[in-house]
This record gives C-alpha cells, sequence and structure tokens, in this order.
C-alpha cells in the first residue's frame, strides 16, 4: 500500500509539473490563432461596415466605426441605378457563367474521374499524367490559347467564350480518381455486375450515390474559381453587356461605398455555396486519407 501511494504522489506532482506547460502552450496557441483570425477577420468587418457610410464617412470616420441603415439603403439605391441598372446584369451573367460551366464539369470529370479508377486500360497512365500535368499549367497562361481557339470558332463575345473555358477543370478529374480509387469498395461493383447490371447503371447507382462529397467538392472548387475568375472573362468579352461580377466592379468608381456594397454581394453566392455543402466538403476532403 505504501508503494502505491508513493507511487500516486508521484504521479501528482509530474501532473503538477505539466500543468505549466500546458497551460503555456494552450495560451501560445490561442495567441497565435486569435491573431490570424484577426488578420483575415478585420478586413471583412471593416468592408461590412464601409458599405454603411457615405464617401465622406468612409475617409475621415473611424475604420470600423458603424455609419447608418438609411446610408446603407442609399448605397443600394446608387448600386442598382448605376449605368442603367448594369449591376443586375452582371450579376446575372456570373451566374449564368459559373452554373453553366459548373453543369458540364460534373458532366464530364465525375465519370472521367470514376473511368480512370476502374480502368486497366494501357493509356490509363499516361492519362493520369497528362491530367497532373495540365494541373500544373497556371491558367492565366493558357488564355491566349483559348482565345485563339474561340476567335476561330466565331464565339468571342458569345456566353459560350467563357462557359467552355470554364468547363475546363482537370483537378475535378483528379479528385474525383483519388476519391473512387481509395473510397469506392471493387467488391461493391462487383457485386453489382453479377447481379446483371451494366457499365452505366453500376456508376449511376452506386458510384454517384455513394460519390456525394466528391461531387461536392468538384462543385465547390469549380464554382468558386469561375465565380472569382477576372482574366478570362475580360479577353473574351468585347464589351461590358455581358461582363459578369468580377469584370463589373472594376467599372464602378474606386473609392466608393457602392464598390464596396458591390463587392460584398460578391462574396454572398461563394459564402452560401460553402454553407450548404460544408458538410461533404469535409466528407470529399478526407474520404482519400487513408486506405485499406
Amino acid at each position: 500500500m505504501s508503494t502505491i501511494r508513493r507511487r500516486s504522489r508521484t504521479t501528482d506532482r509530474v501532473r503538477r509539473g505539466r500543468q505549466p506547460a500546458a497551460i503555456a502552450r494552450n495560451g501560445l496557441r490561442t495567441l497565435i490563432l486569435s491573431t490570424f483570425a484577426l488578420f483575415f477577420c478585420i478586413p471583412l468587418i471593416w468592408l461590412v461596415l464601409a458599405t454603411t457610410k457615405n464617401g465622406y464617412q468612409l475617409v475621415e470616420d473611424a475604420p470600423l466605426g458603424l455609419g447608418s441603415w438609411s446610408q446603407l439603403v442609399r448605397n443600394w439605391k446608387g448600386l442598382t441605378a448605376f449605368s442603367g441598372g448594369a449591376f443586375g446584369g452582371w450579376f446575372r451573367h456570373s451566374v449564368e457563367y459559373a452554373f453553366g460551366a459548373l453543369l458540364i464539369v460534373l458532366l464530364v470529370d465525375i465519370p472521367a474521374g470514376y473511368g480512370l479508377a476502374i480502368s486497366r486500360l494501357r493509356v490509363r497512365r499516361p492519362l493520369l499524367l497528362l491530367t497532373l500535368l495540365v494541373m500544373l499549367i497556371p491558367s492565366n497562361a493558357l488564355v491566349l490559347p483559348l482565345y485563339l481557339e474561340i476567335y476561330h470558332a466565331h464565339l468571342i463575345g458569345n456566353p459560350l467564350s467563357v462557359i467552355l473555358p470554364f468547363s475546363f477543370f482537370p483537378f475535378g478529374v483528379y479528385l474525383a480518381y483519388i476519391y473512387f480509387s481509395t473510397a469506392l469498395p471493387p467488391d461493391l461493383l462487383a457485386a453489382a455486375r453479377v447481379d446483371g447490371c451494366s457499365e452505366l447503371q453500376v456508376f449511376l447507382r452506386i458510384a454517384v450515390p455513394l460519390a456525394k462529397p466528391v461531387i461536392a467538392l468538384v462543385a465547390f472548387f469549380s464554382f468558386v474559381s469561375n465565380w472569382n475568375n477576372y482574366f478570362l472573362p475580360l479577353v473574351m468579352l468585347p464589351n461590358s453587356d455581358g461582363y459578369p461580377l468580377q469584370v463589373g466592379l472594376t467599372i464602378l468608381p474606386r473609392g466608393s461605398t457602392i464598390l464596396a456594397l458591390g463587392t460584398l454581394i460578391s462574396a454572398v453566392p461563394v459564402l452560401s455555396v460553402f454553407l450548404v455543402s460544408q458538410r461533404y466538403l469535409v466528407r470529399g476532403l478526407t474520404a482519400g486519407s487513408s486506405t485499406d
């Protein structure tokens, strides 16, 4: 019994000795995380508050000072009335381009990733290497070749001149390949084939329902990339009639509160898509983290 008590007292002393170190580590971790949180949150807070001010208040008042609700309403009216209601058209074009390209991406990338995952053809490895190689090329470096292709197809200024390049998303193919090759049980596919399912039925009835996480992941990355794309629409669209939101914002008066409001509104769709799909995003990101 005395030995047990001595061991218990020794364990208690060791625990008490570790407590200050643990408290110090937790305090340092909290300080670092709080610093990064403030670094990212303060500009967003400033942007939100800027929409409640006028031009004079934006310059003279405290950066994080609150304006008024009436000024926010005036800023909204000024934004929607700018250039005959151009902002509404820019927003509509962004939705058309981003979601039109997203539909094509999902229809192409998910089956392509599935095919690469289950295929045993000799060209499988070269196709994977080609996909990885294309992923390494900066997207801006492809704008000129894409422009020449679209020009010779006589589509410059057409919505397809933006939607078709947006639909080129090799990263989505690679994500789908990783998911299907690691998270999809081969025995389940084999059982479906034994039961008489064709390859198309196996894909639609087995693979697709199980692939909701990676579909959400591909959709999110594709949508965010296309929604925030500035350079390609600027090159493909010769006039402002077809501009998406990111290009149209550059036409708004610089340093104005309506520009701040327009910028804030442009972030709402991305935030909405993230909130809707976040449950699947986490599963999609971790699906291929381990294999049996």
